[in-house]
């Protein structure tokens, strides 16, 4: 993979990250209204978790790589979870769920496994690999989100206030794209590995997927 420039790397992920698409089962279940209303409190459970972590994992990257284009990249990301966490909230309310329910649930391992992973590379991975980690996995996990909502919305007559959060990352930042692609350039100038940067997206993906395998478990 010598060589190979950061436009390259993004394309690749891209390709590599929609051959490995499956079936969302929790999702089709989901949009078919066959999911329980104390399941919808594990997607609120975990996603409080989630949303929390990622936070500090990117503000760790931006205080690592505080220089452009990284350190306003990952100040941006750190400062759109804290407005999800905040949105998060509503959803969780509207389930019934105050700030203690969301505090007390017990979240699931594999669910975990994702915010795990960027905490890990945050600590001990570079830049480069969670810009094209997070920017090969948009597309597919914003369009989740955007179906979490509309199901919400027309299966169990959630409001726009409760189902914010799902619309706030249904559509990618302006610029998030290119900001990525900068990082991940910066990091090939500066000698990252290009395997390491290109392994990031697969395994990211990979628990992401856990994650909605775990809230699917037993519905089907």
């Amino acid at each position: 993979m010598a060589d190979h420039t950061a436009a390259e790397l993004v394309a690749r992920a891209q390709g590599e990250i929609s051959a490995a698409a499956l079936p969302n089962q929790f999702l089709d279940a989901l949009e078919r209204g066959q999911v329980p209303r104390d399941r919808l409190s594990w997607l609120a459970g975990e996603e409080y978790r989630i949303v929390d972590s990622d936070r500090r994992s990117f503000a760790l990257l931006a205080s690592r790589y505080p220089e452009r284009p990284a350190g306003p990249f990952f100040l941006t990301l750190a400062e759109g979870e804290a407005e999800a966490f905040r949105l998060l909230h509503d959803f969780a309310a509207a389930l019934g769920m105050s700030e203690k329910d969301l505090h007390v649930y017990e979240p699931r391992p594999l669910a975990q496994a994702y915010p795990a992973y960027v905490a890990q590379r945050a600590l001990f991975g570079t830049a480069a690999e969670v810009a094209l980690a997070m920017l090969a996995n948009l597309e597919e996990w914003g369009s989740y989100c955007g179906r979490t909502a509309s199901a919400l919305r027309d299966q169990y007559g959630f409001g726009e206030t409760a189902v914010a959060f799902f619309r706030y990352f249904a559509e990618s930042p302006p610029g998030f794209a290119e900001q990525a692609e900068a990082v991940v350039a910066a990091g090939l100038a500066a000698g990252d590995s290009p395997e390491d940067i290109a392994r990031a997206p697969r395994l990211l993906h990979a628990y992401e997927t856990a994650f909605w395998d775990t809230l699917a478990a037993g519905l089907i």
